[in-house]
């Protein structure tokens, strides 16, 4: 590659460029964001079979640059903007006219594995919603978001393996619902200072919690046993997901496996913590990150 070709390619904020990439560099862009990533990428990187690694890299770039003009620009109407001119650039592709590597690199992805345009534009969907609704008033409502914020990366992974059938995807949904609303506990104090909040209004109004509290960051027995209801709801979804992994190849069992015991954990260090997660971000150390992975590495898969 030329210097001026990769001038064109380098991961520059907000991922506008110059120039038509070839398939091979826009594979290496792909490639090169989820590595940059790489903790965030470390299962699908270990497990992923090899030949497959790069459609993953392609499906994590767009995931990628698509949240980071939702959450990272920080100005609504330019992020509604950008949305837009990401969303083109998708339409250029189904199109037969990819422009962007990303988008380069994803239309071999996209045919090889047929791949529908819905759950690229529902994870848009998802990152507008962003910049326009930041409270939920009911549960229902926050499953809503989560249908077009976290389901349709379960549905991209399971079209990669050569799912499509219904079932599968609902459980996929709920797992994908449950690492959504993890986070979501997780973030609480991270989620206000962007003046965001997930934990749905009726939840708030039956504890007796209100609104005004949550800004103050007071942690009160009101909100411990909120959070300990939304810890144990999400529970069990994800107890109830984890009927895919019978359902699906060692491979991508173990995938899932790991996603679950990740998320599980996140809820266990939010009850470890009482509850509070107003004063301290509940976080799984990398020791026990580790213990994890090598505890379901060696558990067998049958």
């Amino acid at each position: 590659m030329n210097t001026s070709t990769s001038d064109s390619l380098s991961l520059s904020h907000p991922y506008r460029y110059e120039g038509q990439p070839t398939l091979e560099e826009a594979r290496r862009y792909c490639a090169r964001l989820a590595k940059s990533h790489y903790e965030n990428f470390l299962v699908a990187t270990l497990f992923c079979p090899r030949a497959l690694r790069q459609h993953f890299y392609n499906i994590y770039a767009y995931c990628r640059i698509s949240d980071d003009l939702g959450d990272e620009i920080g100005d609504p109407q330019q992020s509604l903007a950008l949305l837009d001119w990401w969303e083109t650039e998708l339409d250029a592709m189904y199109d037969g006219k990819p422009r962007h590597p990303v988008f380069v690199a994803l239309e071999e992805t996209v045919k090889r594995f047929q791949i529908p345009s819905e759950p690229f534009r529902h994870l848009l969907q998802a990152f507008r919603q962003d910049q326009i609704c930041t409270r939920y008033a009911t549960y229902d409502d926050l499953l809503g978001y989560c249908r077009y914020s976290a389901n349709p990366v379960g549905h991209l992974v399971l079209y990669l393996a050569g799912y499509r059938d219904a079932e599968r995807f609902a459980l996929a949904d709920k797992t994908c619902t449950a690492l959504q609303l993890a986070n979501f506990w997780q973030d609480v104090a991270r989620d206000l200072d962007k003046g965001r909040i997930y934990i749905p209004l009726e939840d708030m109004a039956r504890f007796g919690y209100s609104e005004t509290e949550l800004q103050a960051r007071k942690f009160t027995p009101a909100f411990a046993e909120l959070m300990r209801f939304e810890v144990e709801r999400t529970r069990a979804l994800f107890l109830e997901g984890q009927a895919l992994c019978n359902m699906v190849d060692k491979r991508l069992r173990l995938d899932i496996a790991m996603f679950t015991q990740g998320g599980l954990e996140v809820l266990r260090r939010i009850e470890s913590q009482g509850y509070d997660v107003l004063s301290r971000r509940p976080a799984i150390p990398k020791s026990r990150q580790l213990a994890l992975l090598f505890k379901r590495l060696f558990r067998p898969l049958s």
